[in-house]
């Protein structure tokens, strides 16, 4: 054998360990963010049902459906809106202080679920991950858009200055 082949031989060797070990590192990443996707979900959902009970409380009908994530962004966006109609000042303090925090909650619940989906689809978007397909057959992660909602600061101001149970500031 001439000492071109076994250079050639030990490039070819050199190569295929280094994609062996990237693509076993972005197999472990992928599941990492798989795993990190779920979680956000599973938050996502607690802030999405705590916010419907708030709502109840606070005399609107919210029904939370139990189908997909598209229906049930739909439903967070219809009970957004009826959010959006609610006389604030009628309600007594402490719920309208657990009704913003709810929907702060939800925000930020909805914030970090779409990061991990934006991590989850770049990392995806890879030539090695796609043509080696180490995503599986995982569905592609969606973004959960909803509208956030819109207060003044000066009432969001009074609602974080305003501790539970105590007499409303006028």
């Amino acid at each position: 054998m001439s000492s071109t082949a076994v250079w050639v031989i030990a490039l070819v060797a050199v190569w295929l360990t280094w994609v062996v070990l990237t693509a076993a590192a972005r197999m472990r990443r992928l599941d990492r963010l798989h795993r990190r996707l779920d979680a956000a979900r599973a938050a996502l959902d607690a802030a999405l049902v705590r916010r419907v009970e708030v709502a109840r409380r606070a005399g609107i009908d919210a029904p939370m459906p139990a189908g997909s994530w598209a229906a049930r962004e739909a439903a967070a966006n219809a009970l957004g809106w009826a959010l959006a109609e609610l006389d604030r000042t009628t309600l007594p303090p402490e719920l309208r202080y657990e009704l913003a925090d709810a929907e702060q909650m939800l925000a930020l619940a909805r914030r970090v679920h779409n990061d991990a989906v934006r991590d989850t689809l770049g990392l995806r978007s890879q030539r090695l991950v796609r043509w080696l397909h180490l995503a599986g057959r995982a569905p592609l992660p969606r973004y959960f858009e909803i509208a956030d909602p819109e207060h003044s600061e000066a009432e969001l101001g009074a609602i974080r200055m305003t501790p539970v149970g105590a007499p409303e500031r006028t």
